[in-house]
């Protein structure tokens, strides 16, 4: 299994505040690699939250390359974030050249465009530079996106931590998910680490989905595209979540109604019955097959964890008005904010959906069994 922490909160944290709940959380990984998300950023980046930022791993070559490219479409920088690392990295990291992350100015004649179309874009951009790097093996590109840095290598986390110094000043962020991998069913390869991101929702999983394929098809069915990659079975999981709220138009509540629906008998008596059951039909595709436990991150900063009907991967929830964190085991929790009422933590189970929205007040739960909001 893997290990999973997501926190959030009204200061900007460090984070080796995420790092440090891995590491009590090292029996349920092996340290074949770890992921980072980063949202809702603080230090330098807190004043151009509008800027796409490009998070990735870089050649010389590759660099040399990027910057070319760039610069033909008309992106300048605007800030960048160095990350110097020793010539010798420690026993089960490789040895990279350049962990990049760049702030990015829009080009001048992109001013006009609406953020559905600058969205579109940033897509298209991050897409081709993956496949680019994919041709020279000199760019791996995890995210272009404002406001947002994914951090992705192999090895144990904390010696990935220490390595590219993780605790620096200026890289702070109030919403931060991390994974600490057990590599199971897949080759080691970065595009295969969680947190995985599309169009502004991230989601990362501790567990399987071996109804991988014919959600995959579906999802490259639906013309979008982002979704594509698919290096790990659990990415499906951020695209269903994309498309349950972006093309749906529904909110997070609907979201397992989609992954895990309701048995026909709980439909029938339900107060949204006939919504849920041509949901049910019409989506039956991306109905998963788990054990999962699934933590995402919403365009809006809200944090969740959601269990499918098997729930055989732990999660647990707690902390305290204006701070929360989301982990795979309660002593992860206790690292992350070990200063709250335990009383009042959280274990979701099948049919539930723990919610911490962006203002970070409270833990909002939500039921499968429940009325579900109008569509936005």
């Amino acid at each position: 299994m893997c290990r999973l922490i997501a926190i959030t909160s009204e200061e900007p944290l460090s984070p080796m505040a995420a790092i440090n709940a891995l590491d009590v959380m090292r029996e349920g990984h092996d340290g074949s690699g770890v992921g980072i998300f980063l949202r809702d950023l603080g230090g330098p980046f807190d004043s151009i939250k509008d800027a796409p930022i490009l998070s990735g791993v870089f050649s010389e070559e590759g660099l040399r390359r990027l910057d070319a490219y760039m610069m033909n479409i008309g992106f300048m920088t605007k800030y960048k974030l160095t990350i110097k690392v020793p010539k010798i990295p420690p026993p089960g990291v490789p040895k990279r050249d350049i962990y990049l992350v760049r702030a990015y100015e829009y080009p001048e004649e992109w001013e006009e465009k609406s953020q559905d179309e600058l969205f579109a874009k940033l897509v298209e951009i991050r897409l081709t530079l993956r496949a680019m790097g994919e041709e020279k093996h000199d760019m791996i590109v995890f995210s272009f996106w404002p406001d947002v840095i994914m951090i992705k290598e192999i090895g144990d986390p904390m010696k990935v931590a220490h390595h590219l110094k993780l605790d620096r000043d200026d890289l702070r962020a109030r919403v931060i998910m991390a994974q600490g991998r057990q590599n199971t069913n897949y080759a080691i390869t970065l595009y295969a680490c969680h947190p995985f991101f599309v169009h502004g929702y991230s989601t990362m999983t501790n567990g399987e989905n071996t109804a991988f394929v014919p959600i995959k098809e579906y999802l490259l069915s639906r013309g979008f595209p982002g979704y594509t990659g698919y290096e790990s079975d659990s990415e499906v999981f951020t695209h269903i979540l994309h498309y349950t709220l972006h093309n749906l138009g529904l909110g997070i509540e609907a979201y397992k109604h989609i992954i895990t629906p309701l048995q026909d008998d709980a439909i029938v008596g339900h107060p949204d019955g006939q919504l849920l059951k041509q949901l049910k039909q019409s989506c039956r595709k991306l109905t998963i097959d788990g054990p999962n436990c699934i933590i995402g991150c919403l365009p809006d900063h809200s944090l969740f964890m959601a269990q499918d009907r098997k729930k055989l991967r732990p999660g647990v929830v707690g902390g305290r008005p204006g701070m929360y964190a989301f982990s795979s085991e309660i002593c992860g929790l206790d690292a992350a904010i070990p200063s709250r009422d335990k009383s009042k933590d959280f274990q979701p189970m099948h049919i539930d959906t723990a919610i911490v929205g962006p203002n970070r007040q409270e833990v909002k739960i939500c039921s499968q069994a429940e009325s579900l909001p109008l569509p936005h």
